[in-house]
């Protein structure tokens, strides 16, 4: 589902490579307000900011699993086109004409934001992001019942590429 609307502000979530620089090489700045021209379309042959309400979204764009990011709060307004992928379950990503870089975030609060997460969500987050031993630690003790998020962690985190076939096999 697509659509374009004009709302007063919509608070969420950008993540960047190490030192707030975007996919194109363009470094940003906290605090900063940036603007884009042109049709406000998201997508890569679009114009405008992208940025999610969910900051699991985010490590879609990403590879957190092999390199150093940086997440932000961030304020999208003006125009705003949104999109959802409902195949993948990725919801409320947007391209916004005005995007204002409100704060980064430590590691400590993106674990602590992945730790609150429901079952679909906290299996985007791990397969997405690299973990290390001691947060592996604190998700498996957050979902020690939950077979399915323990497998994604084997999978995802630990390498074990044959946690699924074993459940299969059984």
């Amino acid at each position: 589902m697509v659509a374009d609307k004009m709302e007063e502000k919509i608070k969420g979530y950008k993540c960047f490579n190490k030192g707030l620089v975007n996919r194109y090489g363009v470094k940003f700045e906290i605090g900063k307000t940036y603007h884009a021209v042109g049709q406000i379309k998201y997508g890569n042959d679009g114009k405008g900011f992208h940025m999610c309400k969910n900051l699991e979204d985010t490590l879609r764009f990403f590879d957190a699993i092999n390199g150093e990011i940086d997440i932000c709060k961030v304020t999208g307004f003006g125009k705003l086109h949104k999109n959802d992928d409902n195949y993948n379950d990725f919801y409320d990503m947007y391209a916004c004409e005005y995007l204002t870089i409100d704060e980064l975030l430590t590691r400590e609060e993106i674990i602590e934001y992945g730790l609150k997460l429901n079952e679909i969500s906290v299996k985007r987050f791990i397969s997405l992001i690299h973990l290390t031993d001691e947060e592996i630690a604190l998700f498996k003790e957050k979902y020690q019942k939950n077979e399915t998020v323990l497998n994604y962690i084997a999978y995802y985190q630990e390498g074990d590429k044959e946690v699924f076939n074993r459940k299969i096999r059984r």
